[in-house]
């Protein structure tokens, strides 16, 4: 099925879908659409998997610019081709996070990545990172984040995520 037909099937409830951890709803494509930088600049999703979510992300705003980036190439379902970056294995990193706007983590593995793309690219150009994932996992990263430059989190409410899920805003303090 083609991110055309799969858009075409969003509620403002969320629904899951077989190739994607996070429950998604048309009221989180708007919500993220909204929040993620317009081109030129850019948002990068470290772990992106099928990349269905960024797919939506993207057909819905053609103004919004998300990139992938996965171990195997073979995952991405939907993510542009010239927009898939691949890194070598789950600790590689990107070199290109530190050009990118925002940075967006979906069901991440290890709180220990996200430390170690802050510490190595969280310098000025990123703005803002988001994390989306279970509620139960949360306290895993949080010390993470506060413990970093992106201190300043904020918990949008009624975005369209299940019960069992959240997302955290993570900012620089002003």
């Amino acid at each position: 099925m083609d991110i055309s037909q799969i858009s075409k099937q969003l509620l403002p409830e969320p629904k899951r879908f077989p190739d994607c951890c996070l429950a998604i709803s048309g009221t989180l494509i708007i919500y993220l659409t909204s929040l993620l930088p317009k081109k030129p600049a850019f948002t990068i999703s470290i772990g992106s998997g099928s990349g269905l979510l960024e797919g939506l992300i993207v057909h819905y705003d053609k103004n919004v610019s998300v990139e992938g980036v996965e171990v195997d190439s073979r995952i991405n379902r939907y993510i542009a081709e010239e927009d898939m970056n691949i890194v070598g294995g789950g600790w590689g990193l990107w070199s290109a996070a530190q050009q990118a706007a925002a940075w967006m983590f979906v069901y991440p593995r290890d709180p220990k990545l996200i430390t170690k793309y802050i510490d190595t690219y969280g310098g000025q150009n990123v703005d803002f990172i988001v994390w989306l994932g279970p509620r139960v996992d949360w306290p895993d990263y949080e010390l993470r984040f506060c413990q970093s430059p992106f201190s300043e989190l904020s918990f949008p409410d009624h975005i369209g995520l299940t019960p069992y899920e959240t997302v955290v805003v993570a900012r620089r303090p002003c």
